[in-house]
């Protein structure tokens, strides 16, 4: 049964296997947990009440940082927070922490936590470099790391949790696609931007993207006016486009990686009289502001990413370890390339939906992601009407 734990007498330390409980008990989670056992009810984390009893030490969660998504404070922190409460974690033995940006503050974070008796991270890395550090330093202390939503290239984790970043670049491709035919773009003359190059899932996002816009470059069907260095930074993604804009004024469509990247591009178009549902742009993280832009017709769509499956399955991987018990396969249901260590980490990849007018309630509103009021206030009302939205 889901929830159910078996507990049985062993004269092998788990601990010496998997760096958790040293103790003469053996214990194995949820017998069928798997990534679509989630909910946003967290129900499912209390079958994991006992796993998380049986563990010792610390469970330390941290965060890169409050400017690149809106997500990092709204969802992962209070997610993470309510999957270990739920599974019976005490808050004497978890913390939840966001580097504000700084390498040296995510490290610090790290080395403090194991110092106060953390024996699971989960390190959503600024970028590789300081990841790598961070699993490098864990190691020698017999600490186990699980890479949260970015990959650490070169790192030594045990695990990767995150949503299939290949499958955001195609949601992505294939959404501004459908745009362009839905709001009869002819000659489409296109931006393509990334995001930051020192992110992996950047580099990810485009490999799904390009496979599916490459080949109407090819053919001539769409022309790539220009590929932009790329950011997670808003102002200097927009300042990258208006640069490409200005030397390419026919430019009339944009694959955009994240929605706050859009919403800075998208509000320069406004300011240059751009009419709605001419120039297509495409999203990410289904932000206030992105799903909005959806509805007014600047944005043909977002890729909605649940955090509350993420934040469960990071938490769940945590107790595994915390623990000393190997996580089943039904929950480890993929493998990730590290590119520079040249390994395959075991993952957990959560499945992203994109997003449109036509399922927009039955998504991110369904899910209280954005509640409907907000998301529905002032001039967005009417369209909300139309998208079949009722505050």
């Amino acid at each position: 049964m889901l929830g159910g734990l078996s507990l049985a007498v062993s004269s092998m330390l788990v601990g010496a296997v998997y760096g958790g409980a040293s103790a003469s008990v053996r214990v194995s989670g949820p017998s069928n947990i798997s990534t679509s056992s989630f909910t946003n009810s967290f129900a499912a984390m209390k079958a994991f009440k006992g796993l998380a009893a049986a563990g010792h030490g610390k469970v330390a969660a941290i965060l890169p940082d409050t400017t690149s998504s809106t997500r990092y404070v709204e969802f992962d922190q209070p997610d993470i927070t309510k999957a270990l409460q739920t599974a019976g974690v005490s808050s004497s033995n978890y913390v939840v922490q966001n580097a504000l940006g700084s390498d040296a503050t995510q490290l610090t974070d790290a080395q403090t936590d194991i110092a106060n008796g953390a024996t699971v991270l989960l390190v959503d890395p600024l970028d590789s470099g300081v990841g790598a550090q961070i699993e490098s330093y864990a190691k020698s202390r017999g600490v186990k790391v699980v890479d949260y939503d970015r990959l650490t290239l070169g790192g030594s984790r045990a695990y990767y949790v995150s949503f299939n970043n290949v499958t955001v670049g195609k949601l992505q491709g294939a959404g501004l696609v459908s745009c362009v035919k839905a709001w009869h773009v002819s000659k489409p003359q296109v931006v393509v931007m990334h995001g930051a190059v020192t992110d992996n899932n950047a580099t990810l996002f485009a490999q799904g993207s390009d496979s599916v816009i490459n080949p109407l470059f090819k053919t001539g069907k769409w022309t790539a006016v220009a590929h932009t260095a790329g950011s997670w930074d808003a102002p200097t993604s927009e300042t990258e486009f208006q640069a490409v804009y200005t030397a390419h004024p026919n430019t009339n469509a944009a694959l955009i990686p994240n929605d706050a990247n859009a919403a800075a591009i998208i509000t320069y178009l406004q300011s240059l009289h751009v009419k709605p549902k001419t120039f297509p742009t495409t999203g990410q993280d289904a932000q206030l502001t992105g799903l909005q832009n959806v509805l007014s017709g600047y944005q043909c769509g977002t890729v909605y990413k649940p955090i509350y499956l993420e934040a469960q399955a990071a938490v769940a991987l945590a107790l595994y370890l915390r623990a000393g018990v190997k996580p089943p396969s039904s929950l480890v249901n993929g493998k990730t390339q590290d590119t520079m260590a040249n390994v395959s980490v075991p993952s957990v990849l959560e499945t992203p939906k994109w997003v449109t007018p036509k399922n927009m309630n039955s998504t991110v509103v369904k899910d209280n992601f954005v509640p409907a009021a907000q998301l529905c206030a002032g001039s967005y009302a009417s369209a909300c009407t139309a998208a079949g939205i009722t505050p």
